[in-house]
């Protein structure tokens, strides 16, 4: 099955600091798990590659443009040919 992430960026947390919390958060699960997820892995992973290689000052300015009309914002990820993507949805 595919990894699919849900960040909810808002004026208060952009898309990166909310992609980085969900990071750490994934993160501090699994070792405090202590046993294998591949599931977690694969998250955490998906969201490495995700905060490496996105230009967020983009992203900040296509999400933060809807934010500011009051509307809800959210970056759908997934890993495609090895490489992340995502797509943003506003309502």
């Amino acid at each position: 099955m595919e990894t699919l992430i849900e960040l909810t960026p808002t004026l208060d947390l952009c898309i990166e600091g909310t992609a980085r919390q969900e990071y750490k958060n994934s993160a501090d699960e699994y070792m405090q798990r202590g046993r294998k997820d591949r599931k977690l892995e694969e998250k955490i992973e998906l969201l490495r590659m995700f905060l490496e290689t996105m230009d967020f000052r983009k992203l900040r300015a296509e999400s933060e443009k809807h934010l500011l009309e009051g509307k809800k914002v959210k970056f759908i990820l997934t890993l495609e040919k090895g490489k992340p993507r995502y797509e943003m949805k506003c309502r």
